[in-house]
């Protein structure tokens, strides 16, 4: 059975500079969202509104952190042509963006000589990785908390690198 899922209310207001998301993979699975996802797929229609009910559990958290002065950034590295899973996550981003993050995406061809973790991680203020785990069909599967000086280290290097060759959400197309 699958960790659960870590306190991210509690690791976001435990960030005084910094919060970084890298995300490696091209289709996540996770229950909370396939009702949402399966309507974007029929319909097109994707929920934007940084205070509907659906953003009621990020958005305002990261509202708070953003508005402690803390940078809170998200880099996306997706193969092309997008599965509809990445299709979705773009439509939505402007929910993100209107509630404080900033988010670029990198097509995975130009990856290719960046060294990356095998796992999807946040970093909060250069001193703690949180590492996600997920399934082969993309649903959690578990997390492991790192303050490792050398990994510490090499998931900034990692995510820097993306972040610097990354397009922003306003200028990448899917």
């Amino acid at each position: 059975m699958p960790e659960s899922l870590p306190d991210f209310t509690a690791l976001l207001r435990g960030a005084g500079r910094t919060a970084v998301h890298l995300e490696l993979r091209d289709v996540y699975g996770v229950a909370q969202e396939a009702e949402e996802f399966e309507e974007f797929k029929r319909t097109g229609r994707a929920d934007t509104d940084p205070d509907s009910p659906w953003w009621a559990g990020w958005v305002p958290l990261v509202r708070e952190t953003v508005g402690r002065g803390v940078e809170l950034r998200r880099a996306r590295i997706v193969s092309e042509p997008v599965t509809d899973y990445i299709r979705w996550e773009h439509a939505l981003t402007p929910a993100n963006l209107a509630a404080g993050e900033q988010v670029r995406w990198l097509s995975r061809r130009l990856a290719s000589d960046v060294p990356l973790p095998g796992n999807d991680f946040w970093l909060v203020d250069d001193r703690l990785v949180l590492f996600h785990w997920f399934t082969g069909d993309g649903d959690w599967a578990g997390h492991e908390f790192s303050e490792d000086p050398a990994t510490v280290r090499m998931v900034s290097a990692a995510f820097e690198a993306v972040w610097a060759r990354a397009t922003p959400h306003a200028r990448f197309t899917v």
